[in-house]
């Protein structure tokens, strides 16, 4: 189908921003824009009251890691969320994916914890894959503070973020725990391959680009073979069987789409139980627009579905 009109709308708002394309700056240019994109947009994103939000630092592999702390309108020990914000490895923080936090917490009843991991240059491969299973290990290590279930644990995050869900929930698989019981991949960043036919046919024009993708690659992983490891490119991983069961959320104009398709195919051929969705008319990221976008309700609806269904609740 042709783009929504809410994202019609929406892009042409960034447009009027006059912003230079992501893989013509700095990684420190980058994130000053992000903040200026954030900023234009705030009066449109909805943040769902919860029931409070603390910041805190815990201990990492290299120092420590602030993370943010939500919690529902629950009483009694609740699941648990681990949200890894999006943003190529190189920009983001706790900011990022506040909307998507809030609703993941409200629609499962769950805390939700989001880790602001070390951003690429400055820390490349794996150190935001180290972090996040670092604060992993840390919640489940620390649930009768949290007040959660260590039995009921789902990984989930957009972009970067998605690829980084799909990375602890295979790191979890592969180190005997922590126990992940769903995964959630927003517009997941799966391969380092940029000829796939939606990096062509969505190369420019609808946000994220294929060079800018390219940009984000090479910053985190350099050019070389990390970046084909496992745990920076997910399908490329010898063996998916024995992962948590995985939803897979995709968007109609984005250059990931085919990728993170042909993961949640891999993913069910491996007989991980998969709902792999691509939302018409949308673009990357689409998810996390709360406010923006209607689509955007809808995906945290059937992410906080499948979360609850492998949680039996």
């Amino acid at each position: 189908m042709p783009l929504h009109p809410q994202v019609v709308a929406s892009m042409k708002k960034m447009a009027e921003l006059g912003l230079p394309l992501t893989s013509e700056l700095t990684p420190e240019q980058a994130r000053k824009n992000s903040a200026i994109v954030r900023e234009a947009t705030a009066d449109v994103i909805e943040l769902e009251p919860v029931a409070s939000i603390e910041d805190r630092t815990i201990p990492g592999p290299a120092g420590e890691i602030p993370i943010r702390i939500y919690r529902p309108y629950a009483d009694g020990v609740r699941p648990l969320i681990m949200l890894y914000h999006g943003g190529g490895w190189v920009v983001g923080d706790l900011e990022t994916e506040d909307a998507a936090c809030r609703g993941l917490c409200n629609r499962v009843g769950a805390v939700v914890v989001s880790v602001d991991y070390r951003l690429a240059p400055e820390t490349a491969y794996p150190g935001a894959v180290d972090d996040c299973y670092a604060a992993t290990v840390w919640a489940v290590g620390h649930a009768d503070e949290l007040g959660i279930d260590p039995s009921r644990v789902a990984t989930s995050g957009t972009s970067a973020g998605g690829n980084l869900s799909g990375a602890i929930a295979m790191m979890a698989r592969d180190r005997g725990g922590p126990a992940i019981a769903h995964q959630v991949l927003f517009c997941p960043v799966i391969d380092a391959d940029f000829d796939r036919p939606s990096y062509i046919a969505n190369a420019n024009d609808y946000g994220l680009t294929r060079d800018s993708m390219t940009w984000f690659w090479d910053h985190y992983t350099g050019t070389g073979d990390d970046r084909f490891q496992p745990y920076a490119s997910l399908i490329r991983a010898n063996d998916l069987s024995g992962l948590p069961d995985a939803t897979v959320i995709a968007a109609e104009y984005d250059p990931l789409v085919d990728e993170a398709v042909a993961y949640g195919d891999a993913l069910q051929a491996a007989g991980v139980k998969t709902q792999c969705t691509v939302y018409p008319g949308m673009i990357h990221g689409f998810n996390g627009r709360v406010g923006m976008y209607d689509a955007a309700k809808e995906a945290l609806d059937e992410a906080a579905a499948g979360i609850k269904e492998s949680f039996g609740i």
